[in-house]
Order: C-alpha cells, then sequence, then structure tokens
C-alpha cells in the first residue's frame, strides 16, 4: 500500500512550504493534495510552486468539506491528513505517523505535540482527539457520512467512528513540533474568537462516545 496526503489550506502561503518539503522525500507518499479552502493569499501558487497537485475550492467550506474533498481525489488506499500550519515537521515525524498504519499495527495513527510549545503541547494532552495530524485508511474514511458538513468537529468525527467500530487506534508522539494558533494569525482578539467558533462547531456537530 502507498500514501496519499491531504492538506487542507486556508491562508497558509506563510508555512506550507514547511509542511511540503518533508514530504517530498518519503517514497511511500506518491500523491500530496493541497485542498486551498477559499485562499485569498498565496496558498495556491506555493502549493504549485512544490509541484503539488491542488484543489482551488472557490469558497471557504471549513476543515470537513476541504478534507472530504482531498479524500475523493485520493488515489491510494491510506490517507495521511496534515494540518497547513505546522512548525516542525520533519520526515521522522510522517514515518511514525504513515508506518503503523502501512505495516497493519494500527487501523488510525494520531498524531500528539511533545516538546514543541508549551501551548500546542498542553492543548493536545487535554484534547488528542482534536489533533489534524493522522494516518488512515481510505475505506473507513468513506464509511463516515457527512464529513463534509463537519467543518472542525470534523476530526472528533472521525475518532467518534473509530471508537464506534473498535478500529485500533495508536497515538504517536511528535516530538519538537507544533503549529501556529489562531490567536498568533489573527490577532489575539479575532483568534480566540475563531477559537470559540471552532469549538462551538466541535461541540454541535458531534459528542464523544455518545
Amino acid at each position: 500500500m502507498l500514501v496519499t496526503v491531504v492538506i487542507p489550506a486556508f491562508n497558509e502561503e506563510n508555512y506550507l512550504g514547511g509542511v511540503l518539503e518533508p514530504l517530498k522525500s518519503i517514497p511511500e507518499i506518491t500523491q500530496i493534495i493541497v485542498v486551498s479552502d477559499g485562499s485569498t493569499d498565496g496558498t495556491v501558487q506555493v502549493a504549485r510552486n512544490w509541484g503539488v497537485e491542488v484543489i482551488d475550492l472557490p469558497q471557504n467550506l471549513g476543515k470537513g468539506g476541504a478534507m472530504s474533498m482531498g479524500v475523493k481525489a485520493a488515489r491510494e488506499d491510506i490517507i495521511l491528513f496534515l494540518d497547513a500550519d505546522l512548525i516542525g515537521l520533519k520526515v521522522e515525524h510522517v514515518r511514525s505517523l504513515i508506518y503503523p498504519v502501512l505495516n497493519n499495527q494500527a487501523d488510525m495513527t494520531v498524531g500528539v505535540f511533545e516538546g514543541g510549545r508549551l501551548a500546542t503541547d498542553v492543548a493536545q494532552l487535554i484534547a488528542p482527539f482534536l489533533s489534524g495530524q493522522r494516518c488512515i485508511k481510505k475505506y473507513w474514511l468513506e464509511q463516515i457520512g457527512n464529513l463534509e458538513s463537519m467543518r472542525f468537529g470534523v476530526e472528533t468525527a472521525i475518532t467518534q467512528f473509530a471508537y464506534e467500530n473498535n478500529l485500533r487506534i495508536m497515538e504517536v508522539e511528535l516530538p519538537a513540533m507544533s503549529h501556529v494558533m489562531k490567536e498568533e494569525k489573527l490577532g489575539f482578539v479575532k483568534g480566540f474568537a475563531y477559537r470559540l467558533k471552532m469549538y462551538w462547531e466541535i461541540a454541535k456537530n458531534v459528542r464523544l462516545g455518545g
């Protein structure tokens, strides 16, 4: 089996290149798809400069919609989701996420930041099921209904599906890695409001374990 990487991105021109670079040297990854979710900056051009596939959505569908579009375009049986604003992504991080699924040691891996930055480490320690870094077979994703409508609830929906269907879930530590927080991108007030909106979408769409 081989791997398709799906990267949902909304206005991530400043960080996307750092995510794409380590992916290019991993032979098991044969397809990289950046789904620009209505971006208004140079996200699409950055992706094209790296020679990866681009789905340029004219309107913002939310993270669930962007991920769903990437899944539909994926050619390989295993899909690795990565956020577009990661800091410190290395080849070894990617391998630690994909190898357990490739080797049938897990049905899904979930990446958890460790030793990157305190704020992101704590957030993932409290709620690892929200992590955007995960690897799973395309077959399972196709069994989940309405991913496109989940927006920021999509990761929780995938995790809930995995628990309900007794999938083997493996948490993988991602040392010295983190991501850019909303408050850093948008300023504290706007970023905090965006974060509250994100948590509301998670809460209203999915109830973990319910």
